[in-house]
C-alpha cells in the first residue's frame, strides 16, 4: 500500500501539471478546485474536475461490487484488480505517448483526447482506492493522507497519545510527496514516462501481494 501511494503521488502529478490541473486520485483536490472555478476563479478547469470525480465514483463502485463478498485481507480478486490498475495505466501510458496537445495549458478548455485520459485515471485510481479501503491497512487509504497526517499529529505522544503507527504514517506522507516529484519531473520529459512507472510499480505491486498471500496460512 505504501508502494501503491508512491504511484499516486507520481498519477496526481501528471494530472495536474499535464491535465489541467485536475487531480485523478486526490479527489478532496479536485472539490476544491471545482469549488473555485465555479465562482468565476481565473485560469482553473470546470470539466475537467467534473469528469475525474465521475470516474472515480464509478472505478470505487464497480470494485467495491467486485470485492463486496471477497474474504478479508488479500485476496485473489485483490491481485486481480491492482493488476487491472497497472494495466490501464500502461495502456493509457501508450495512449498519451500518441496524443497531440499534451500536456494541456492552464487556464484551456482540455481536447476531448485529454478529457478521455483524465476520466480513465479516474476510474483506475478509483479502483485501487476501493480495493485498499477493502485492505484497511490504517491510514494508508493510497490515494490520500489529509486522513493520515490526522492521525499522526492525533495519536502522537504531543496529544498524549501512543505515537503508534507513526513509521507508517510518516511512510505514506513522504512517500507519497516523493512520488509527485518524480511524476513532476518526468512529465519534463514525456507526460507518457510518469504513467509508465506508475504502471509498472502498480503491477509489481500486485504480483508480489499475490505471492506473499499465498504463502500466508
Amino acid at each position: 500500500m505504501l508502494v501503491l501511494t508512491f504511484s499516486t503521488g507520481i498519477v496526481d502529478a501528471v494530472g495536474y501539471l499535464g491535465l489541467d490541473r485536475v487531480f485523478t486520485a486526490n479527489m478532496t483536490g479536485n472539490v476544491v478546485i471545482l469549488g473555485m472555478a465555479l465562482t468565476g476563479a481565473e485560469d482553473l478547469p470546470i470539466v475537467g474536475p467534473i469528469i475525474a470525480l465521475l470516474g472515480f465514483l464509478v472505478g470505487a463502485t464497480v470494485v467495491g461490487r467486485v470485492l463486496r463478498k471477497a474474504p478479508t485481507g488479500w485476496t485473489t480478486a485483490s491481485s486481480v484488480v491492482f493488476g487491472l490498475v497497472g494495466v490501464g495505466l500502461g495502456v493509457l501510458a501508450a495512449v498519451v505517448t500518441g496524443l497531440q496537445g499534451v500536456p494541456v495549458e492552464a487556464g484551456t478548455t482540455a481536447p476531448p483526447a485529454a478529457l478521455a485520459v483524465t476520466g480513465t485515471l479516474g476510474v483506475v485510481m478509483g479502483g485501487q482506492g476501493a480495493a485498499a479501503r477493502r485492505l484497511a491497512v490504517k491510514d494508508v487509504t493510497t490515494v490520500v493522507v489529509t486522513s493520515t497526517l490526522t492521525g499522526l499529529a492525533a495519536d502522537s505522544r504531543l496529544a498524549g497519545g501512543t505515537g503508534e503507527g507513526w513509521r507508517r504514517r510518516i511512510g505514506a506522507v513522504v512517500l507519497i510527496l516523493a512520488g509527485a516529484a518524480v511524476g513532476a519531473a518526468l512529465l519534463r520529459w514525456h507526460i507518457g514516462a510518469g504513467l509508465a512507472l506508475a504502471a509498472v510499480i502498480a503491477l509489481l505491486a500486485a504480483l508480489l501481494g499475490h505471492l506473499k498471500a499465498r504463502e500466508t496460512p
